[in-house]
């Protein structure tokens, strides 16, 4: 893996054990990648604080934001995910959203449709 740290913005963050943002949280606190967890829910997963969404928080130097909110659910925070200029984002099976994914290509973006947690897995993260 490269030494470039890749600070992600996990959107759909969630301290429930069941969900997958959550255990993506937990796997990039393992490999050493930098996250901020942000989602609608207050509590903190692999030790970090969970963002409130609804506030849109301003966070530099992002890399990757990886999604883990359904489409619909996408609208409100499209021009919030363009502010935050990440480098790509990672549209986890259930997110596949082209609209949001045109958005960020007209932005030069890059756009994976892929799963982060296999991503990492694989050591192609």
């Amino acid at each position: 893996m490269e030494s470039e740290n890749k600070k992600t913005v996990i959107l759909g963050a969630s301290t429930n054990p069941s969900r997958f943002s959550f255990h993506a949280a937990n796997r990039l606190n393992q490999k050493g990648i930098d996250f901020v967890p942000v989602g609608l829910k207050k509590g903190a997963v692999a030790g970090k604080e969970i963002l409130d969404i609804r506030e849109k928080p301003m966070i530099k130097d992002v890399h990757t934001i990886t999604l883990y909110i359904n489409p619909k659910n996408q609208v409100p925070y499209y021009e919030y995910i363009q502010r935050l200029k990440p480098r790509r984002i990672i549209f986890n099976p259930g997110t596949e959203n082209e609209e949001l994914a045109r958005l960020a290509r007209a932005h030069h973006i890059e756009t994976i449709h892929d799963c982060t947690l296999v991503m990492l897995g694989r050591n192609l993260y």
